[in-house]
């Protein structure tokens, strides 16, 4: 990382006020207009704010850091190719993460172990050594998880085998690189692609660490509906990306170039932060779009106007919950 690059952080809090320790036991809300303390963004947000780098491209890898780092974001979703083609390029894995610490940015997620829960164990067997090479590039960097997304499509989804599959995914992630593997459902795909299919293959894997990596586009897009995330515990949600759509096209015709800034569509977020607040997710909230006309614009300005974004929705949600 260039030497003289600084990042111009908001200062964090580790203390938690009375008020927010009262509305966290539901025991009521902040008065009108009080914003309650928390541990990140200068006591703003209770979850650590971050970008997910499909925002910003088509930055260079290195950029995409400076950027993420400059704009004063806790934490920063990686992609798996970016690493590979870093390490390939003779890039240190280890020394980037150490950079990456440096920086104050923590890894939560790594996207993503493309075909780790494919239709056969056949493919499953045939895809381990590529898996594995994907969880120890996550690992160097000092990512927390990485998310296994249950590709190719199929038709319909063999519960019992995808949770079998993800089961043995957590333990290698677990026992051999240190990293939790989240499982992400895709609200475009045939087979699984909905909330409840994610959270029936967790459940069924029996794993204390089995968790999902959930997103407002595909909640959306799948037509799992955004009122069920009331249902499910915050430690269930590994990693949640963060984005608002259009009212147009139609939900079923939404590809992921239609993701827009948190605020400039149709979606209730300031809702759902507070239904993430009451079921006690704490994790981390990340700017996830593909969207092509913010790719044209300078990554700098797209990474503060994102963070900006995403500040406003966490104090409105925050000033109005219990």
């Amino acid at each position: 990382m260039n030497e003289h690059i600084t990042r111009r952080r908001f200062i964090q809090s580790a203390a938690v006020t009375g008020a927010a320790a009262s509305a966290a036991a539901g025991l009521g809300s902040p008065a009108q207009g009080e914003t309650l303390e928390h541990s990140y963004q200068d006591g703003l947000s209770p979850w650590p704010l971050g970008i997910n780098t499909s925002t910003i491209r088509p930055a260079g890898f290195r950029e995409k850091i400076e950027v993420t780092a400059e704009a004063g974001y806790d934490c920063i979703e990686l992609w798996g190719n970016d690493l590979e083609d870093y390490e390939n390029d003779g890039g240190d894995l280890e020394e980037l993460g150490a950079e990456l610490k440096e920086l104050g940015l923590d890894v939560p997620n790594v996207i993503g172990l493309w075909n780790a829960i494919p239709p056969t164990w056949e493919e499953f067997e045939d895809g381990l050594d590529t898996t594995k090479e994907r969880l120890r590039r996550a690992a160097a960097v000092g990512a927390k998880r990485a998310a296994a997304v249950p590709m190719p499509d199929r038709d319909e989804m063999n519960l019992k085998q995808d949770a079998e599959m993800y089961r043995e995914l957590l333990r290698i992630g677990r026992e051999e690189y240190g990293v939790i593997v989240g499982l992400e459902f895709l609200g475009f795909l045939d087979g699984i692609h909905r909330l409840s299919q994610a959270c029936a293959i967790a459940i069924e894997a029996d794993d204390p660490e089995a968790c999902i990596i959930n997103d407002t586009y595909h909640l959306y897009r799948g037509g799992s509906g955004l009122e069920g995330m009331n249902l499910i515990d915050g430690s269930m949600t590994g990693v949640f990306h963060w984005n608002d759509v259009p009212s147009e096209p139609p939900r079923e015709e939404l590809e992921d170039a239609h993701r827009i800034m948190p605020g400039d569509g149709i979606l209730p977020l300031e809702d759902v932060l507070r239904m993430l607040w009451r079921t006690n997710y704490r994790g981390a909230l990340t700017l996830e779009l593909f969207n092509r006309e913010l790719w044209e614009r300078p990554p700098d300005e797209v990474a503060r106007l994102g963070l900006e974004k995403m500040r406003e929705g966490v104090r409105n949600a925050m000033q109005n919950v219990g």
